[in-house]
């Protein structure tokens, strides 16, 4: 079994290869929260896979993919953090967000992910 750290690189990867909502939502346990910070939380394979799919949509305004640079990550038995730099692929332009991101990792799994960035940054780019 891969380790935590494998996952979630693999995880990250998969966005950059411009995953489906689906595809993605299959790294997680069928219990996992997904919380980007400081929205509300997103429990359950089947919901996650809901929110990926409210964000990423072709046209505008919607991001059309989404790739994540990991900066720098690490982790402690089963928590891996990552430093990333999120670029938001629009239909007419595209921007950077800096993200901490916690991953939580059981039975090879994510069952719990928080992202933590400036909320305000995120709308202020997005137009």
């Amino acid at each position: 079994m891969e380790s935590p750290i494998e996952l979630v690189r693999r995880f990250c990867a998969a966005w950059a290869e411009n995953a489906g909502a689906a595809e993605l939502a299959e790294f997680f346990t069928d219990d996992a929260v997904y919380h980007n910070i400081p929205l509300e939380p997103t429990t359950g394979r089947d919901a996650i896979a809901n929110t990926i799919s409210s964000f990423i949509r072709p046209g505008p305004p919607g991001i059309e993919r989404i790739e994540f640079h990991v900066i720098n990550i690490a982790a402690s038995g089963p928590v891996v953090m990552t430093e990333r730099v999120d670029v938001f692929r629009l239909a007419d332009r595209s921007f950077e967000l800096p993200v901490m991101g916690t991953f939580e990792v059981t039975d090879g799994k994510i069952n719990a992910w928080r992202d933590y960035f400036d909320l305000n940054q995120f709308t202020s780019r997005m137009g």
